[in-house]
């Protein structure tokens, strides 16, 4: 009897030593369960969607192999709550638990980016936005011409394409004060929106970053001197409606039809861009290179021949049409 109260004690006694080193060195344990690297042996994109519980994100996280417990994830949770973030993530190979839980808390979505070419009209952009997957809801309302800026942003999968918009027109503004402020003086319009249509128009007619100011300049020699503008671009953005390009050259009954847009009848600029342009049009505009020049025409090269005469330029067209004939 007595050698059996005797093994009860030891037992108790054993008991309570495993339960006191449990009490010391639970968190050690858990620590090291939290900070081991995990199996994962390549980068994962992961998603938190809006509303998701912490529960289910942690089975997702385990079926995916980014954590090797949820139920040691969900201790931990209890013991220091994390509030995980909608969002697209990517969780680093090897990503420890506490690593993965500062990711999905951190807000820090995996970002992508959207180019947006210069000299697209608002119905381009409009498209072009359609087409990013990565982006959700509508436009509904079609942009103001000119109102954008033409750039790459970086986006988050889930971000509006309204609030895409509402960044190009903030960004159109931030550029677009200084470089007014800083204006030459003398120039051949009185507003902004004035400035922003002639840099449409520049914007079109040359994709050549060295050449926007000359091209700027022979448009405001034109204003200068009360000559018709003469671009193309303005035609097309009538005729095509908006679109910016028509997939072939203008008809003469085309050059003959007369609206605000025809530059060819009306003198002075159209009644707003033709296009939404970037910051390059804008500064050559609005500081314009000093020149004579007040005629061009393409060059075979991708740029464009200048001349102060009509004599000057016609030789430079002589030029051209042989080359066109040639090809």
């Amino acid at each position: 009897m007595l050698r059996f109260f005797a093994t009860i004690l030891v037992l108790l006694t054993l008991l309570a030593g495993l339960a006191a080193g449990a009490f010391f060195y639970g968190p050690v344990w858990l620590d090291g369960q939290l900070e081991a690297p995990g199996t994962s042996t390549q980068t994962q994109v992961f998603d938190v969607a809006p509303g998701q519980s912490a529960r289910s994100v942690l089975t997702e996280l385990e079926g995916q192999g980014l954590i090797a417990s949820e139920l040691i994830a969900r201790v931990a949770l209890r013991l220091q709550p994390r509030a995980f973030k909608a969002g697209e993530y990517e969780i680093p190979a090897a990503a420890s638990m506490n690593e993965v839980f500062d990711i999905l808390s951190s807000g820090r979505s995996r970002s992508y980016s959207v180019t947006i070419p210069e000299g697209l009209t608002s119905k381009q952009i409009v498209a072009l936005l359609a087409n990013v997957p990565e982006l959700s809801g509508s436009i509904d309302t079609l942009p103001a011409e000119g109102s954008m800026l033409p750039d790459t942003y970086f986006i988050h999968r889930g971000d509006s394409r309204q609030s895409v918009v509402e960044r190009m027109q903030a960004a159109l503004q931030e550029a677009f004060w200084p470089l007014w402020e800083a204006r030459q003086e003398g120039l051949p319009f009185e507003t902004p929106e004035q400035a922003i249509t002639l840099a449409s128009i520049v914007e079109r007619e040359t994709g050549i970053g060295r050449e926007r100011p000359v091209v700027a300049s022979v448009f405001i020699n034109r204003l200068k001197e009360g000559w018709r503008l003469q671009a193309d671009p303005t035609l097309v953005y009538f005729e095509s409606d908006g679109l910016g390009k028509l997939g072939r050259g203008l008809k003469r009954s085309e050059l003959d039809r007369d609206h605000a847009y025809n530059t060819y009848k009306r003198r002075g600029l159209p009644p707003g861009p033709i296009a939404n342009v970037g910051k390059e049009a804008l500064q050559a505009v609005l500081s314009p290179a000093d020149t004579k020049y007040f005629y061009f025409v393409a060059d075979g090269s991708g740029g464009h021949a200048f001349a102060e005469t009509l004599k000057q330029h016609n030789a430079n067209v002589k030029k051209w049409r042989a080359i066109e004939q040639s090809d």
